[in-house]
């Protein structure tokens, strides 16, 4: 009789399958299944990878609200209810037993190929992307706020980018912001996509108007030069807002909680802010961040946002009443070292 090490493996051959049969009310997206929680909650939180990826095995699963993880057996287990391993690999054994059309190949290619693809494709879209000055991005985000933008040439823009709106529809073309993924040497190892309304008022009016593209564990979109004091937040628009005060600090986008919890840190980093967003995958990411910042001997700080984030802030706020919330959560010679330095820079 298998154990549950070899019921997982067997299951994760065939993960889109077991996503379909336990988790019906989610939807695939990209390479994952997401959907509420593994008791089949309709909703955007919990995410099972599809394929081997740079982040793992197919079918280990994320739950960005609660920190949680595990693997397909956890999914049947909660999904039905089950208490007893017993009743588990029971259920399990009898879906491996199910006839299901058009299975999925067990051959995938290794880590090394997919990370060579995805970067390849990555630094592709973003050269023949242009600079966001007088476009369709630049419009998006002084809607959002944020005037002037110090991108540092990490944003681009492509008037025609591809879009698939699911696995089995056509390509679509639309304006896309791209944002530039890179490690610590400054290798672009990714990019992230925003899709927006021809208008530049909106994002575009489709079901996932962010997705990335290549290898973003532990990477980040980066504005400004490594230094020993950084801020690390979710959101490119979150980060942007903030350095619309701070314009000299350097900052990184994680682009979810999960990455954010992930992130690598320089060597050269003594001091962590970590702008977190107000919801509970926030909160998880910043504690789990906070942990391994000081684990590494780095002081690790939280930014916290009045509302549900920093671009919130921005917009609903005085600048004058937005520059002072965020002085007050700095260490003091922080704020006179890159208030001093926004101040000097504007004058």
């Amino acid at each position: 009789m298998p154990d549950a090490s070899e019921l997982a493996h067997r299951l994760s051959r065939d993960a889109e399958a077991v996503c379909r049969h336990y988790l019906s009310n989610g939807r695939r997206q990209g390479r994952y299944w997401v959907v509420g929680d593994c008791r089949n909650t309709p909703g955007r939180s919990l995410f099972v990878r599809l394929n081997e990826t740079l982040q793992g095995l197919a079918g280990k699963w994320t739950d960005a609200a609660t920190g949680e993880h595990g693997d397909l057996l956890d999914i049947i287990r909660q999904s039905y209810g089950l208490v007893h391993f017993r009743d588990v690999a029971k259920e399990a054994r009898r879906f491996l037993g199910m006839p299901r059309p058009n299975p999925q190949p067990t051959s995938i290619p290794g880590r090394g190929a997919i990370r060579a693809r995805s970067a390849e494709a990555a630094r592709c879209l973003f050269a023949k992307s242009q600079p966001i000055d007088r476009t369709i991005a630049q419009l998006y985000l002084r809607e959002r706020g944020i005037e002037p933008v110090h991108d540092e040439g990490a944003l681009r823009f492509h008037a025609r980018c591809y879009y698939r709106p699911n696995e089995d529809a056509q390509i679509e073309v639309g304006p896309a912001m791209i944002a530039r993924v890179t490690d610590l040497k400054g290798q672009i190892t990714g990019v992230h996509r925003t899709w927006l309304h021809p208008s530049g008022r909106s994002l575009a009016l489709v079901d996932t108007p962010r997705r990335a593209l290549g290898n973003l564990l532990g990477n980040a979109v980066r504005f400004g030069a490594l230094d020993d004091v950084l801020v690390a937040g979710e959101g490119i628009e979150t980060m942007l807002s903030l350095r619309c005060v701070l314009p000299t600090m350097p900052m990184v986008a994680a682009l979810s909680a999960n990455h954010l919890a992930g992130i690598l840190l320089p060597p050269s980093l003594r001091r962590l802010y970590i702008a977190r967003d107000a919801d509970a995958a926030g909160r998880v990411a910043a504690t789990s961040l906070t942990t391994r910042a000081e684990a590494a001997g780095v002081e690790a700080l939280t930014l916290s946002p009045r509302l549900d984030d920093f671009n919130d802030d921005l917009r609903a706020m005085a600048a004058v009443e937005f520059r002072a919330t965020l002085c007050e959560q700095l260490v003091p010679e922080d704020a006179v070292r890159f208030l001093s330095l926004a101040a000097s820079k504007r004058g």
